[in-house]
C-alpha cells in the first residue's frame, strides 16, 4: 500500500549516509520516527531489530508474517518480537513491497548458490559482524544474528513455493518508514550483493532519517 509521509527531511533529528556495501547499528527510541531511503533505487537494506532493554526480545519474521496473514511489508504492518509485542509499525511506503523471507546472503550462501569462487565477497552477515564487533557496547553477539527484513527488495514466491531473486521494485528516493513502539536497536547490511538482481548488481547508498 502506497502511503506517502507528511515528515520533511529538514526536520529530522538525524540523518545518516550509509555507503554502498557497508553497515549501520544504532538505537531508536519509543515514539521516534525512522526512515530508510532508497537513494538511487534498486538497493537492498537488510535490517534486523532487537528491544534495546533486552536484546533476546527481537524481530520475529516468523510472528510477523502469521500475525500479517502476509509474506510481505507495506504501509500498515506491525513488526512483531520473538515475544509477541509489537517493535515497530510501518507508517509510510512509497516502495510499496518489502521481502520477509529471502534472509541474508552470507559467505557459505555465496557458494552454494553461486560458486565456490564467490566464497571470499563481502556479504550482509559480514557487515553485522563488523558492525557489533566495532560496537560491543549493545550487547549483541554472532548468536543475537537472526531471520531479518529486506527493504525495497523484491523476492516473489513462485506458483510451487519456491523463491526467486528478481529486479528491485524501488526506484530513486523511494522509502519505507516507520515508528517505533519499543526502543529498538536497528542493524542494518546495506547489501553489498554483486551475484543476483537484489541491487542491479550495483550497490548504492542509503540515507537513514530519525524524527522525534
Amino acid at each position: 500500500m502506497i502511503i506517502e509521509s507528511t515528515l520533511r527531511p529538514e526536520n529530522a533529528l538525524s540523518r545518516t549516509t550509509v555507503n554502498a556495501g557497508d553497515h549501520y547499528i544504532g538505537t531508536v527510541k519509543q515514539g521516534q520516527t525512522l526512515r530508510i531511503l532508497d537513494l538511487e533505487g534498486n538497493q537492498a537494506a537488510d535490517t534486523l531489530f532487537f528491544s534495546a532493554d533486552d536484546t533476546a526480545e527481537r524481530y520475529s519474521a516468523m510472528d510477523t508474517v502469521r500475525e500479517q496473514g502476509a509474506v510481505y511489508l507495506t504501509a500498515g504492518s506491525k513488526l512483531i518480537s520473538s515475544e509477541g509485542r509489537t517493535m515497530l509499525t510501518l507508517t509510510a511506503d512509497t516502495c510499496g513491497r518489502h521481502d520477509t523471507l529471502g534472509g541474508a546472503c552470507a559467505s557459505e550462501s555465496n557458494t552454494v548458490r553461486y560458486d565456490l569462487e564467490k566464497r571470499h565477497m563481502h556479504s550482509c552477515r559480514d557487515n553485522w559482524m563488523q558492525a557489533i564487533a566495532n560496537h560491543p557496547e549493545y550487547g549483541l553477539s554472532k548468536r543475537d544474528i537472526t531471520h531479518n527484513i529486506n527493504f525495497f527488495m523484491n523476492v516473489p514466491v513462485t506458483a510451487d513455493g519456491g523463491l526467486t531473486f528478481e529486479d528491485g521494485i524501488s526506484a530513486p528516493g523511494k522509502y519505507v518508514e516507520m515508528v517505533a513502539e519499543m526502543d529498538v536497536i536497528v542493524l542494518i547490511s546495506n547489501c553489498p550483493q554483486l551475484n543476483n538482481p537484489c541491487n542491479g548488481y550495483n550497490p548504492t547508498p542509503i540515507e537513514l532519517l530519525i524524527w522525534g
